[in-house]
């Protein structure tokens, strides 16, 4: 187990905060016992969450050639056909993955490629759950194409609490399977748009782990 680099600063910040705020209540306002160990219990809670947000768990990746993996960890919200209005501009079948503040929240490459498309949409923060967080929400989109058969668009969304996506990939950069993309900090949503006919090897309540999960095959 390793933590994130985005993360290092935030954790730095909460357990120094953590730290100035338990010496001043110590100091200042200890009085009741059961008030001293609601307000420890309260501070451990914190910088507990926010340690165990940006941890990045060891995992195999679970290599399928015709597979496309799970980009992040997640309950499956939704699988259906959608209209891809970004860069297909056609029906594609679209995966939602609803990730809460208690999932990883690194997300990683569904298939091996060449990254065709990146863009970075800034909008709103409305619940991640709702449908029109895909299209309001701050985003970033996307496109892995390993041939011209087997393309993937998936798309971060920023979630009420996510105020943050981080995403490396550039245009022409060559990726593979189950590498890392980036993060979104404290809860979101990832959308997978695939081909029509892909077969899909998930259903709606799943819980879909990053690097693992077959989503669905070419």
């Amino acid at each position: 187990m390793k933590f994130h680099e985005a993360g290092k600063v935030s954790i730095f910040i909460t357990l120094l905060s953590v730290v100035l705020l338990t010496l001043c209540y110590v100091l200042f306002l200890a009085n009741l016992w059961w008030v001293s160990a609601l307000f420890f219990t309260a501070m451990v809670v914190i910088a507990f969450m926010i340690v165990r947000f940006f941890r990045v768990p060891y995992r195999i990746i679970n290599k399928v050639n015709d597979g496309v993996l799970a980009p992040a960890d997640g309950t499956i919200l939704a699988i259906g056909p959608a209209f891809e209005y970004e860069y297909f501009k056609d029906e594609r079948l679209k995966i939602s993955i609803f990730m809460s503040v208690h999932n990883v929240h690194v997300n990683s490459y569904p298939i091996d490629g060449d990254v065709e498309y990146s863009a970075y949409h800034p909008g709103k923060y409305v619940l991640a759950k709702l449908p029109k967080s895909s299209v309001d929400n701050e985003h970033t989109t996307i496109v892995v194409a390993k041939d011209e058969r087997q393309q993937v668009l998936f798309r971060q969304i920023a979630g009420f609490v996510a105020r943050r996506i981080i995403c490396y990939p550039k245009k022409g950069d060559h990726v593979l399977q189950g590498d890392e993309v980036g993060m979104i900090k404290f809860g979101s949503r990832v959308d997978v748009f695939l081909p029509l006919d892909v077969q899909v090897a998930v259903h709606v309540g799943d819980k879909a782990v990053s690097k693992k999960t077959v989503l669905a095959y070419f």
